[in-house]
């Protein structure tokens, strides 16, 4: 492989379309303020570098990095890239990752409202993520021991598996499809409406009027807290250690608990509301 190191660029499209190159230890600034400076790369390693201009690695295939920092000025770093490895960086900057394949990003912090929009093969592993708005509209994510910190994620996304994170978030999981999370903690509020297939298991659900208009939704030995208003007009399947604020309305399946403070069923409920509600037996 060639090898670029210890320069700087700040020109337009600086390393426009190379390929089978280790660009090592470069900075990227300047006041030419170029833009576009690794646009249609093949086969790169991006090592020990700084980043501090627009648009730098668009429609890059077989990307790895490691060890470098974008800054928040990078705006929309990775467009319709793919085969992507991302190690031990920080990505800041707006609109960080869209519309790309096979991205993994580990070990990494990464401060970018709107980031993952429209992507497809995401896997962020050992990450911090903070993201007003993350993952709209993708595919196929995986994510295990993230740390995640925004307004809104997951909504509209399909295929998707999480482990062992802690997601601090609202409204997450709006219209997701085929969605399974484990062994995390989920802190928000509106969380899950309009899901269809969504599966937790052994979380902790924090905040209120979570799961509504569910469509097989499943909770199995999760615990909850601050959780009022809950599973509205779902079809709910769940196991709830301890208790839950109250339950409103769930339209079918089956909720156990060890405690539920209220179950409110309204005269004005739109839809036949028939859900088996169980306290759980103590021995």
């Amino acid at each position: 492989m060639d090898i670029i190191e210890n320069k700087r660029y700040g020109s337009e499209r600086a390393l426009y379309g190379i390929y089978d190159t280790v660009v090592n230890n470069c900075r990227f600034e300047g006041e030419e303020d170029g833009e576009s400076a690794l646009k249609e790369c093949r086969k790169i390693q991006v090592k020990n570098c700084f980043f501090d201009l627009r648009y730098p690695l668009w429609h890059a295939d077989g990307l790895k990095m490691g060890k470098t920092e974008m800054t928040q000025n990078c705006r929309a770093a990775l467009w319709y890239d793919n085969y992507v490895l991302i190690r031990d960086s920080k990505l800041n900057g707006i609109k960080a990752v869209r519309e790309c394949k096979n991205v993994t990003i580990e070990n990494c912090e990464v401060v970018s409202p709107e980031f993952g929009w429209k992507s497809a093969g995401l896997t962020l592993k050992d990450a911090v993520l903070d993201s007003e708005y993350a993952f709209l509209e993708s595919r196929y994510i995986s994510a295990e021991n993230l740390n995640f910190t925004g307004k809104y994620s997951f909504q509209y996304v399909k295929n998707v598996i999480i482990k062992n994170s802690v997601l601090n978030t609202k409204d997450a999981f709006w219209h997701a499809k085929n969605v399974t999370v484990t062994d995390c903690v989920l802190d928000g509020e509106y969380s899950g409406w309009y899901s269809e297939g969504l599966t937790l298991i052994r979380c902790h659900i924090k905040g209120t009027q979570p799961f509504c208009y569910c469509k097989n939704l499943k909770l199995v030995d999760c615990t909850t807290e601050n959780c009022d208003l809950a599973f509205e007009y779902s079809d709910v399947r769940a196991s709830i250690n301890g208790g839950i604020v109250s339950v409103k309305n769930p339209r079918k399946g089956r909720i156990i608990a060890d405690e539920i403070g209220e179950t409110i069923h309204t005269a004005d409920s739109r839809y036949p509301c028939r859900a088996k509600i169980e306290i759980r037996n103590k021995k």
